[in-house]
């Protein structure tokens, strides 16, 4: 083995750190130096079979990670030709297969730096200016290697349009500009779950949400460019607009009813889309905020006074709404002479009736009727 490190003090004009190349085995020459933290690719260097008394060519790249360095080195030997060496691998390049696509796809794209990657790979981050292509955020050139090779997802379009993809690394930004044609024969269609809400009775303060599904159900991609709300107490939220969905796909908006106050209230949801049909939809809104107040009946009774048989409590009927029908309100029997009915309901009005009970279970004829009116 040999080692060359004799001439840097004939080829330095500063101080810095002095390459030392170390070549073992016979028929090895080499001269030169350098400065710089150094990487040497490809590494090992391989020659394969060479016959005896001819020389071989090969090429390897030393590569200078020192920013402040521009020497350039030369090793010679009847092997090594030559080394070119240099600050370090750079993106030169980002290509795709196509340059122009109809429908939806895929494209074969590549990444391509100056020199092979380093020790570990290079890191190439990647971006698209449009939705309808979707790329991964990097992709890494592996070590010794010059390029790499990434798929740009791309989703049909109503519109012809260029999208502009995007490769960066070590601040050199590459693009690639894709042209995006809309198919023919699609025909966008976009289709609503709900012509109208109705919320019904909301407790003030108290929000209430249904949702609305937007559907593509057309030959070719919708846009859903806008959704607005008008109303007091009416809101929208869920999926953010403008939206583009492919056949067969769908989004769900949430309108909330949230009333302040008492009373009905009116509004509308208003959608914009590219549909071939309705391409302006408008839902209508309803709601009325209730108390928040619950009703009750009370009521109270007295004992009789005059019976033989002893009472040991009272059962309590009531119907609804002027209704023959008497329903049992309790189910055991009632010890007190009074009862709260919690479960009545604004609007309506009730009859009441009590009857005794005895220790065998005997109930009395029915008291007088008794009713009321919920507001």
């Amino acid at each position: 083995m040999r080692r060359l490190g004799g001439l840097c003090s004939e080829l330095l004009t500063k101080s810095a750190c002095c390459l030392v190349v170390a070549l073992s085995g016979s028929g090895y020459v080499a001269h030169g130096s350098t400065t710089g933290p150094l990487r040497v690719s490809p590494s090992p260097i391989t020659f394969g079979v060479v016959p005896v008394g001819q020389a071989a060519t090969n090429k390897v790249s030393l590569l200078n990670e020192s920013p402040a360095s521009s020497d350039v080195a030369e090793l010679n030997d009847r092997q090594i030709a030559q080394v070119h060496r240099g600050r370090g691998s750079s993106l030169s390049a980002l290509s795709c297969g196509s340059a122009s696509m109809t429908g939806s796809g895929s494209d074969n794209c590549t990444v391509t730096l100056t020199f092979p990657a380093g020790y570990g790979g290079t890191s190439v981050s990647l971006a698209s200016n449009n939705a309808a292509v979707t790329v991964p955020a990097r992709v890494t050139v592996a070590a010794n290697a010059t390029s790499a090779g990434f798929t740009a997802n791309v989703s049909s379009v109503t519109s012809a349009q260029t999208v502009t993809l995007t490769a960066s690394e070590g601040g050199v930004y590459k693009s690639f500009a894709l042209q995006l044609n809309a198919a023919a024969g699609a025909v966008p269609t976009l289709t609503i779950s709900a012509a109208s809400l109705a919320f019904g009775n909301v407790t003030v303060n108290t929000p209430s949400t249904l949702p609305v599904t937007l559907t593509s159900a057309g030959t070719g991609p919708v846009t859903v460019n806008s959704g607005t709300v008008s109303g007091t107490g009416f809101t929208m939220s869920g999926a953010t607009l403008p939206v583009t969905l492919n056949p067969g796909l769908a989004v769900t908006l949430e309108v909330q009813f949230d009333p302040t106050a008492t009373g009905a209230a009116t509004g509308q949801l208003t959608i914009h889309s590219n549909s071939s049909t309705n391409s302006t939809t408008v839902i209508s809104l309803s709601g009325t905020g209730a108390n928040t107040t619950s009703s009750e009946v009370v009521l109270s009774w007295q004992a009789p006074s005059s019976s033989t048989d002893p009472i040991v409590g009272y059962s309590i009927y009531r119907s609804t709404g002027g209704s023959a029908a008497y329903q049992l309100l309790n189910s055991s029997v009632d010890t007190q002479t009074t009862y709260v009915d919690s479960t009545v309901q604004a609007g309506l009005s009730y009859d009441y009736i009590v009857e005794s009970v005895d220790s065998s279970g005997l109930e009395s004829v029915p008291s007088n009727e008794a009713g009321a009116a919920v507001p």
